[in-house]
């Protein structure tokens, strides 16, 4: 009996092993895609991005990206009868990385023909591919083109593409170039790379998105994500790579000889979609004026636990107090933000604010005053310590966030995410004018005293519904 159990077993193994080989892309997504993967699948913006360490599922999910745009069998996308490219740092890499992973997940019964630019066809997983010609489920023939940075721009001239794939970094020419090539079909480019070469175009370009476009979306892939990596080789991997390379090569993170100053800064944790606050979290606002350079300002919201939420943003150089006056009010008319006695609006700033300029017979602080906002420029300005303090509401001792950020507030979020430590434990001087309020603001310790008082009960309460709200238990 027990023999019979076992044949039977061996039996199902080996029918496993044969559909495997013969559809990967079945077993894709049915048991190996993981979470940060599927994310990427589902995003519909034109411009994304997958920045992962070594060994994160990076390059697969590009692979299968790939295959599912030109099979015509993407589970989240209208499909068609696609051609694209899918672009490598040479013809050597191509051939170990991008390409392999392209034929084991794309099905043989869909390849209508390979061509090669070099080696065989019966064996084309060891030459250079030039093009394969896919039968798509829309009917008709998709085309995966492959192409190499070191072939140079002009090669990448000419086409009309519904897609680029960039398996690893590319020179910031063909990228451009790469863009031109996705315009008249409204098509997408997709990238998987580890940041290996430090603060590139990449970095600006697309990680910080500095030009804020709406099509731009990345996600940070570590070893912990990927659930086919134990624990063991975890460790093990982790003790064989230099400490200046841990964080590229494990987490898929943009590093800079300093680090970062934020470290414990998390996109996932820590910005949030934009709700309702209820009118008693409304604390304050605090602004860093500048006339050339931008002056940020943030409206701030405080819960019955002490938790910090950033709800709204003005961001804007070169204009005047007077408008920047107006954008802050339209913010607030917006928020029904609470007023003073005598319908001033109140805000921290920072001290310099009380400082005449030759342009001006009034300082600042008076500047605002006469559009109705009353500025209090007597913050702690300390730079070490209120970097401590911004760090305590990013992280706690217990290991919890006590600040949470709109999503809309998008200079303070690149800000963060952009902040490194300079020579002599400074912060580089660039870009902080987002941080700086909020410092202000953070070290003012705030408090929330809301107008009515909220029994045990309705405090739990208040607290399970947001709880429920962002899913952090």
């Amino acid at each position: 009996m027990e023999l019979d159990l076992i044949r039977k077993i061996l039996k199902m193994e080996k029918l496993i092993d044969i559909r495997y080989n013969a559809n990967k892309l079945n077993f894709y997504n049915k048991n190996k895609v993981h979470e940060k993967q599927m994310l990427f699948h589902k995003c519909k913006k034109r411009n994304r991005w997958v920045f992962g360490g070594n060994r994160t599922g990076k390059t697969e999910c590009g692979a299968v990206e790939v295959v599912y745009l030109a099979c015509g069998l993407h589970p989240f996308k209208e499909n068609k009868v696609t051609e694209g490219w899918v672009v490598s740092l040479s013809r050597q890499v191509q051939r170990d990385v991008a390409q392999r992973k392209i034929l084991q997940y794309l099905p043989a019964s869909y390849i209508e023909k390979i061509v090669m630019t070099s080696g065989e066809q019966s064996s084309a997983e060891n030459g250079v591919i030039d093009f394969i010609l896919v039968r798509s489920e829309k009917g008709g023939l998709s085309r995966i083109g492959f192409k190499s940075c070191d072939q140079g721009r002009e090669k990448f001239q000419g086409a009309s593409l519904d897609y680029v794939w960039f398996d690893e970094e590319p020179p910031y020419d063909i990228y451009l170039e790469c863009k031109m090539r996705v315009l008249d079909k409204c098509g997408e480019i997709f990238g998987t790379m580890t940041p290996l070469k430090g603060l590139t175009w990449v970095y600006n370009t697309i990680y910080l998105n500095d030009k804020n476009d709406d099509e731009v979306w990345c996600e940070n892939m570590e070893w912990a994500d990927n659930p086919f990596l134990s624990q063991k080789e975890i460790e093990a991997l982790t003790k064989t790579l230099p400490e200046s390379e841990v964080e590229s090569r494990r987490y898929g993170k943009f590093m800079q000889n300093g680090g970062l100053v934020y470290s414990e800064f998390d996109e996932h944790i820590h910005v949030i979609e934009p709700f309702n606050i209820p009118p008693d979290w409304q604390d304050n606002i605090s602004i860093d004026p500048g006339l050339h350079n931008p002056l940020s300002a943030h409206f701030y919201a405080v819960d019955y636990d002490g938790n910090v939420y950033v709800v709204a943003e003005h961001f804007e150089a070169g204009q005047t107090v007077e408008y920047h006056s107006k954008k802050i009010w339209e913010i607030a008319k917006r928020l029904n933000w609470k007023t003073d006695n005598n319908g001033f609006l109140r805000a921290l700033i920072d001290a310099a604010a009380t400082q005449k300029t030759l342009a001006s017979e009034k300082n600042v602080v008076e500047l605002f005053y006469d559009n109705k906002i009353l500025v209090n420029p007597k913050v702690n300005k300390d730079l070490y310590s209120g970097i401590s303090v911004v760090k305590s509401y990013l992280k706690t001792a217990d290991g919890r966030s006590r600040l949470f950020i709109f999503k809309n507030c998008v200079n303070l979020i690149r800000e963060l995410k952009s902040y490194w430590w300079g020579d002599g434990d400074n912060p580089i001087k660039a870009d902080d004018h987002c941080l700086d309020e909020m410092r202000y603001y953070l070290m003012t310790k705030p408090i929330n005293n809301p107008k009515t008082t909220l029994n045990p009960i309705q405090k739990d309460k208040e607290k399970m519904a947001r709880m429920l709200k962002f899913k952090r238990f």
